[in-house]
């Protein structure tokens, strides 16, 4: 009897259940308890200091380094007032986790005398070291100097761990030389990118808009299983998913799970974590099952999207955290099992301005819904001249093995209007001629108000294949793996927006300096606008086979692997985007397809080491053993003097069992073998082509003859939780 995989299935049927609920304790009562909020500055900062952080976040004013001073006093004095000792620059390097090094308020003056201090230059940057993190050759180990920057415009925070807590300061991270080497700088480049053209184009219809705002909205799917029969899977603790499993008889066919009744142990996880998440003013809306056993979701109220990145990330820290003390593992992997839906993490985007207007919202009037199709079309036009960018923008190795697994979108981008908004578009192309007459001006008296019962029906029966789907109010982008930074998707379609709007206005004044009407000018241009992206519109199957076939007509490209897609960061469109709206230098896109590429790499490297392990130290071994049973039995037998045809299903089982075995044998080898090859290939890129289509494949043909061995070997002697085990039993 496998000692781990039975020792783990005797924790789980006698540990100590732990209950988390919320004690009485109202969620407004503990909502943003552990956060630096405008209420908490104006009460622990003098009136000088409390203006200038209050017009960095509103307006990215500079703070002047005496103000700097008396913001970190007010700040040390609120924390130490909770217990807290040491702070910590928070950020987000491009390792797809989050980082910070501690250090205490406690220092000795010159004299011995002990203090605690935190001033404006601690507050405001640190120097991590830039080599030590994925930076794409842009700092060299004898060059390891880089900078976290202070980010006011997201608020700090206290992070209760154990026994201890810490202030930690939202920061950007950049190369000595400045170069953003984070998720964090580019994304905020990206809102002020947008928020600068959304603007100049809101002003066309409401001169008294001065800002808009990105509001994003994510829905994080994840798995919950017991830690100990987890701790029993060397893949599921190296790689985050099994790397191989027999499907077990029942899995998500009879659709029971979702939305079912939350199992009690998860949902004394739910309650723990959500109430960690509201002390740090993460506005978790939503719980509930999700469509395959044993996976679960959790949604926010929308905010601002810079926020709701750094929320997004703080959260997947805070599950993992709290799985933990309830004897959980929280997997963010987007396939960790192979047969039932993975998890992705549906980003809902939209605008907003300072007026109070959603951008993509249809409004009461026809001037309203002129704006409303403005920004509407303009987002359509972006995703189909930088679709090649989006696919890019949610390429991994993780999510390579969800996207078109008739679970989650495919990897060809395309957009879902619904059949309303649909007719409308189509209408308006085929009615705006080159010269508007009369009878054609009509069209701008669109009254989409009126339609909104239909709107809504439409939108609510939504296409859940389409990788980016309207949805009333806003766009959700659906292709978004679980486990990503969701600055990454965010700043891009931020930056093809902006771009988008940017020639969209230009178009449109040019059209207005030759004599037409302003809205004739935009009717226009919407007009030619919908007719160039119309390819990109979909609002069919998009699993099906059809759909592939017809999005090749198009022209519409499918890249199925991670490092196919990632070329279209250094495509000539790619880096003129980019530098064009002031997100990435030549060098800074560059050095992000090598991280990108070399991650990739990293990780089927990771995944193939563990596989042949799996292999060669669990399985061989337990199938041996078998075979030697079988073996002695059939000896046995023929000892007895019994004919053939009383052990031929004895004989028939060591056949299968000894070819599963040379099988599994000879493809492990040639699998690593295959591996030395890439790992000498000579650049990422060529390394990454290797990995993915001469190392990658010798996966599933070594899964195949495993799990074939799990269903005939004895299940005493079978070495890994089952999938049975790790999905039914909590």
């Amino acid at each position: 009897m496998s000692s781990l995989r039975f020792t783990a299935l005797q924790e789980l049927s006698s540990e100590e259940r732990k209950i988390g609920h919320y004690n009485g304790k109202r969620i407004t009562s503990m909502f943003n308890s552990n956060v630096f909020t405008g209420r908490t500055m104006r009460e622990n900062l003098s009136d000088e200091a409390y203006k200038s952080l209050s017009a960095s976040i509103k307006a990215g004013a500079k703070i002047e380094r005496k103000m700097a001073d008396q913001i970190a006093t007010g700040m040390r004095t609120w924390a130490e007032e909770r217990g807290v000792t040491h702070f910590t620059h928070w950020f987000q390097p491009l390792t797809g986790t989050t980082a910070e090094k501690h250090d205490s308020f406690f220092t000795i003056k010159s004299d011995g005398t002990p203090i605690e201090i935190f001033d404006g230059d601690a507050l405001i940057q640190q120097e991590p070291d830039a080599s030590s993190f994925p930076n794409g050759g842009i700092r060299a180990t004898f060059e390891a100097r880089g900078y976290t920057a202070w980010d006011p415009s997201s608020p700090a925070f206290i992070m209760e761990t154990g026994y201890g807590k810490t202030l930690c300061i939202p920061t950007i991270f950049i190369a000595y030389n400045g170069e953003s080497l984070d998720y964090k700088a580019p994304l905020i480049k990206s809102i002020a990118a947008i928020d600068k053209a959304a603007v100049d184009v809101c002003n066309y219809f409401d001169k008294n808009v001065n800002k808009v705002t990105v509001t994003l909205g994510w829905e994080q799917e994840y798995f919950v299983i017991d830690e100990s029969l987890a701790n029993a899977r060397p893949d599921l603790v190296m790689c985050g998913r099994t790397l191989v499993g027999h499907s077990p008889a029942k899995g998500q066919q009879l659709e029971d799970h979702y939305f079912g009744s939350i199992p009690e142990r998860v949902f004394a996880f739910m309650q723990d974590f959500e109430q960690e998440s509201y002390k740090l003013g993460i506005p978790l809306r939503t719980r509930h099952n999700e469509v395959a056993p044993g996976q679960f979701e959790c949604a926010p109220i929308f905010e601002e999207v810079n926020i709701a990145v750094d929320h997004n990330s703080l959260l997947m820290d805070i599950m993992n955290k709290v799985a933990k003390r309830h004897k959980l593992k929280v997997l963010l992997h987007e396939k960790p099992f192979a047969g039932v839906n993975g998890s992705g993490k549906h980003n809902n985007w939209s605008m907003a301005t300072d007026t109070g207007v959603n951008l993509l919202a249809p409004g009461k009037t026809p001037r309203t819904n002129l704006m409303f199709l403005t920004f509407f079309v303009n987002t359509i036009k972006a995703v189909h001249d930088y679709a090649d960018l989006l696919r890019a923008g949610i390429a991994s190795a993780s999510n390579d093995h969800r996207l078109g697994a008739n679970e989650a979108p495919p990897a060809i981008i395309s957009v879902f209007t619904g059949t309303y908004l649909s007719q409308v578009l189509d209408e308006i192309e085929a009615r705006v001629k080159d010269k508007f007459n009369e009878q054609d001006e009509a069209i701008l008296k669109l009254d989409i108000h009126k339609q909104i019962p239909e709107l809504l029906m439409d939108n609510t029966d939504r296409n859940r294949t389409s990788p980016f789907a309207f949805t009333g109010n806003k766009f959700e982008f659906r292709a978004v793996g679980s486990s990503a930074n969701c600055g990454s998707p965010m700043t891009i379609l931020n930056t093809i927006v902006a771009e988008t709007l940017k020639k969209f206005k230009k178009e449109v004044d040019t059209l207005i300096d030759k004599g037409e009407k302003k809205e004739v000018a935009i009717m226009h241009v919407l007009r030619d606008y919908i007719a160039a992206s119309k390819n990109i519109r979909f609002e069919g199957d998009n699993y099906s086979e059809d759909w592939a076939n017809e999005a090749a007509k198009r022209g519409l490209s499918n890249f199925k692997t991670t490092p196919e897609a990632l070329d279209a960061f250094v495509t000539e469109s790619a880096k003129k985007v980019f530098f064009n709206n002031n997100i990435y230098s030549d060098r800074e896109l560059e050095a992000r397809h090598e991280i990108m590429l070399e991650e990739y790499v990293k990780k089927v490297q990771i995944e193939a080491r563990i596989l042949g392990y799996l292999c060669t130290n669990h399985i061989l071994p337990t199938a041996i053993n078998y075979q030697n049973v079988l073996i002695a039995n059939v000896k046995g037998l023929k000892e007895l003097g019994l004919n053939e045809d009383a052990y031929r299903s004895q004989m028939n089982l060591l056949k299968a069992v000894s070819n599963h075995i040379q099988q599994i044998n000879d493809n492990v080898e040639a699998m690593i073998e295959a591996r030395k090859r890439a790992n000498n290939a000579g650049s990422a890129h060529k390394g990454a082509d290797m990995y993915c289509n001469e190392v990658k494949p010798y996966f599933d043909t070594i899964r195949y003859h495993a799990d074939k061995l799990e269903l005939i070997v004895d299940d005493k002697m079978w070495p890994l939780p089952k999938y049975r085990e790790l999905l039914f039993l909590r």
